[in-house]
């Protein structure tokens, strides 16, 4: 099986087990009324599983590399960028913004909502790739090869923070490991990580519920009621499960014991109801998608001639293999943290557990982004037969623009 193919089958697997733990951490006698068949099987997850596998094969059908080599008003990036700005700019604008649990992280338009948010997580990884390609030449400068994407992405960062402080982390995280990647001098980065880490802390005291979160993580039976509840009732779900779990539908944490048990806790409620066979196996499908979307990245930064001899890669297959690397990273570090809050290793986020949270904007790009990394795969595979057949390696340059260091 091509990695392509792995990759489209675990995005498969991981979108069926969500829907079914969703509809399992939804059956609960807070709507005072039955749950039928039909509802299950028609109901709002289920259009969102639809709605998320046609923009799965939606994603496979984009030519990455396109989105580089158009130029001027034809290149989607100052579009993604000015859309990008724009939604996180009106989700606080009231009327439009819409706050949910005490955030504004949504826009609604009429009955459909979204996330602004989300946009930007799978947007930031194709601007930045974006940028190393083109300044290529200058990446190992510090202030066109560094300082730039950085203040952009900070600023991105920025407005994602002031409701959302997990998935800010996880953009920049994403954004310098990607810099680092395409060849900007790793101590570059680490000058600003004392002032990145001073605006992180910054942003913690000076909000009084995330300072709450650091504390019921250090310590969340001193407040066993209060700041340490939701965590307390996350472990006591993980603990409830065992070897065997109880048995799907059958969790009890879900009862109004355990707050957003179908969003960022779902993994505590697939421990519960899974058991241990069923944490590993969700663990190893997250695994299996990190290691194919690398395998996919190391694939396509390669150029070899018949004869086995490698080339420097053109920078369209560069753009290709830093778009497949942000990819990965974003799923996997954002299942990472997740599982890491819902088992108490690090302080409470409100940060999904990828393709099984329930969530109809986080399934939908994710799905999206997933099958371009999908069609990554296929192009790739498609230049190394086109050089088999020929006999000749691939050109070194891509339409004389100069070479990543």
């Amino acid at each position: 099986m091509r990695p392509g193919h792995g990759l489209l089958f675990i995005v498969f697997a991981l979108l069926v087990t969500g829907t079914v733990l969703v509809n399992s951490a939804g059956l609960t006698s807070a709507n005072g009324s039955e749950t039928t068949l039909q509802e299950l099987l028609v109901g709002r997850n289920t259009m969102f599983l639809l709605a998320a596998l046609a923009a799965l094969w939606l994603g496979t059908r984009i030519r990455v590399e396109s989105i580089f080599t158009r130029r001027g008003w034809s290149s989607p990036m100052p579009w993604l960028l000015g859309v990008i700005l724009l939604g996180l700019l009106l989700a606080h604008v009231p009327g439009i913004g819409k706050e949910v649990n005490g955030a504004k992280r949504w826009i609604a338009l009429g009955p459909l909502s979204f996330q602004p948010s989300e946009i930007a997580k799978w947007g930031v990884p194709l601007i930045v790739a974006w940028h190393c390609c083109r300044r290529a030449g200058a990446l190992g400068t510090f202030w066109q090869g560094f300082i730039q994407p950085f203040a952009l992405v900070s600023v991105i960062c920025a407005l994602v923070a002031v409701e959302d402080l997990g998935t800010a982390v996880l953009i920049m995280m994403v954004a310098l490991a990607m810099l680092v990647s395409a060849g900007v001098r790793w101590w570059h980065a680490g000058l600003l990580l004392p002032l990145t880490g001073a605006a992180f802390v910054g942003l913690v005291v000076t909000s009084p519920y995330r300072v709450n979160r650091i504390l019921a993580y250090l310590d969340p039976f001193a407040d066993a009621q209060g700041k340490g509840y939701h965590v307390i009732q996350s472990m006591a779900a993980i603990s409830g499960g065992g070897l065997p779990g109880r048995g799907l539908g059958n969790g009890i944490q879900k009862f109004g014991y355990l707050p957003e048990a179908t969003t960022d806790f779902i993994f505590s409620i697939a421990c519960e109801e899974l058991g241990m066979g069923g944490a590993i196996g969700i663990l190893l499908l997250f695994a299996m998608l990190a290691f194919t979307g690398l395998a996919i990245t190391c694939a396509s930064a390669r150029v070899q001639t018949p004869g086995g001899e490698e080339r420097r890669v053109p920078l369209t297959t560069n753009y290709e293999s830093l778009v497949a690397l942000g990819f990965t990273l974003t799923v996997s570090v954002q299942a990472l943290i997740n599982v890491a809050v819902v088992t108490g290793l690090a302080p409470t986020k409100g940060i999904a557990l990828p393709l099984i949270s329930r969530g109809g904007t986080g399934w939908i790009l994710t799905a999206f982004s997933l099958g371009m990394l999908a069609s990554i795969a296929r192009v790739s595979e498609g230049r190394r037969r086109a050089l088999q057949v020929a006999g000749v390696a691939q050109p070194e340059s891509d339409e004389g623009m100069p070479q990543p260091a």
